[in-house]
């Protein structure tokens, strides 16, 4: 379910890409208030949508459900060009450390309380197998507070940047996540199943030799 999208095969995913942008804009510039990334044609695309960009697409039955966007930290990415008052010390910077953003599920497949749907957790566990069979370990993100308990529960190792700041209508916190083969059990156990989450993907990823 979980479709991985490069600029090697960017151009077979042409019209969930346009789903994605839009759910971008629908997420975090009409309900999130971040008006800084409103466009008029209602596609949200900033400068890191590069060939550096990989993507993330949840899609079924051809809709995009779901979405979340990796950086690599050796180059420039949310935190050290648009973020940077999140982070009260040293920037997270490595290889094995990625930049987790714009993840987005449409309204019916989101989170009840505390429970991660089915949605986010394929999301997440995509990552972590990405991570784990790409030699990342470690993500950095921006979220709201109240994901840090989660995340912890998740079997992820979370250490906070700096303090919240608000951000739009949110509070937001930088944080780097640490995570394993643990972790990714910990997902599968809460979903009831060891399938792959990532259903399709480049065969050669260049963004890993940065």
């Amino acid at each position: 379910m979980i479709h991985i999208v490069t600029a090697e095969n960017i151009g077979a995913y042409q019209c969930e890409m346009e789903q994605a942008y839009r759910l971008r804009h629908n997420v975090f510039v009409d309900e999130m208030g971040w008006e800084d990334l409103r466009k008029p044609d209602g596609r949200e695309i900033d400068q890191f949508d590069d060939g550096r960009a990989l993507h993330m697409l949840y899609i079924e039955d051809g809709r995009v459900l779901g979405y979340q966007r990796m950086l690599p930290s050796m180059r420039p990415h949310l935190l050290t060009e648009v973020l940077p008052h999140l982070c009260e010390g040293d920037f997270p910077v490595g290889p094995h450390i990625w930049e987790w953003t714009r993840y987005c599920v449409t309204r019916e497949h989101r989170d009840r309380g505390r429970i991660l749907s089915p949605a986010g957790n394929l999301l997440l566990s995509s990552i972590v197998e990405w991570g784990l069979a790409s030699g990342v370990g470690k993500i950095i993100i921006e979220m709201n507070p109240l994901w840090l308990l989660r995340l912890v529960q998740l079997n992820f190792r979370v250490t906070p940047l700096g303090l919240p700041q608000q951000i739009g209508k949110d509070s937001i916190i930088a944080v780097t996540a640490a995570f394993d083969r643990r972790t990714l059990q910990k997902l599968q156990e809460m979903r009831g199943n060891v399938a792959q989450a990532i259903v399709a993907q480049p065969e050669a990823d260049q963004r890993l030799r940065a």
